[in-house]
């Protein structure tokens, strides 16, 4: 499970509930979790969109299950202290965590906005980042940087990608390991149907979830209300379009598998 707030309304109702003594879950950034399910040490668990997209063959994505935005997510941005579409003669700092999320901010500056900025990976509180002209953070450290006021420019990279391609967009999608689908089947379908019923249970009780979670950042309760109305769980044809038209960037672009397109789902 992603250790970001924004899955708490999906985890934290399941760390309430009774489960089975071998459903064993691990905490993580996105980008251990990609590197865990990928080495086989996961089963299956969220991981970011672009873990998917480079070993197609080894998953299946859980149906109807995601960590998505239709337009704001107000969690991944890229920060910068001039112009964006200035950036061409600058660096760009990325966060390590999350591979969609820099494959998300290169698209945008080098197909949208066509410029070309020398990228650097590291720690987004450390020294590199104040010699950097953007920043792309995402998760709890994005929402810490949101909230000053030391870079005038913000974007928020999935509406930036709804702008310009009217669908919203998919961060990350449960994925199981197609082996462990073919050796567990009723496995996959008992932790399929929890995270689902947690899903609802979780959006019904939001607002206390919201008083439980938003010490962490720390934020107030009512904005990590706003914050995780905004995030959406689903999987639906629209967002499945999204996934698709991402992973078509990719591949175009050499940094994905021609396998990834149609995805291939894992129904109940």
């Amino acid at each position: 499970m992603v250790n970001f707030i924004n899955t708490a309304p999906i985890y934290e109702t399941w760390k309430t509930r009774e489960h089975p003594q071998d459903w064993h879950v691990f905490e993580a950034p996105p980008s251990t979790l990609n590197q865990m399910l990928a080495n086989g040490e996961l089963d299956l668990g969220f991981v970011s969109s672009y873990e998917y997209c480079v070993r197609p063959e080894e998953y299946k994505l859980l149906a109807d299950l995601s960590i998505s935005a239709n337009g704001s997510v107000g969690s991944v941005f890229l920060f910068s202290r001039v112009e964006p579409k200035l950036l061409g003669d600058h660096t760009v700092l990325l966060s390590g965590q999350s591979e969609t999320s820099i494959s998300l901010v290169k698209i945008i500056l080098e197909e949208f906005f066509h410029v070309h900025p020398q990228y650097v990976v590291g720690n987004v509180n450390g020294r590199k980042a104040e010699e950097a002209q953007g920043i792309l953070a995402i998760g709890d450290e994005a929402l810490r940087l949101s909230a000053g006021d030391e870079f005038p420019y913000k974007l928020d990279l999935a509406e930036v990608w709804c702008q310009f391609t009217n669908l919203p967009f998919v961060f990350a999608v449960c994925a199981v390991r197609q082996e462990f689908c073919r050796k567990n089947p009723e496995t996959v379908i008992a932790i399929h149907n929890e995270f689902l019923y947690c899903r609802g249970e979780g959006r019904a009780r939001l607002e206390s979830i919201c008083a439980d979670v938003a010490p962490r950042i720390p934020m107030h309760p009512d904005e990590c209300y706003v914050y995780l109305r905004a995030i959406e769980y689903d999987l639906g044809e629209r967002k499945q379009k999204a996934l698709e038209t991402f992973f078509q960037y990719l591949i175009d672009r050499g940094e994905a598998s021609p396998l990834s397109v149609p995805l291939k789902i894992f129904n109940r």
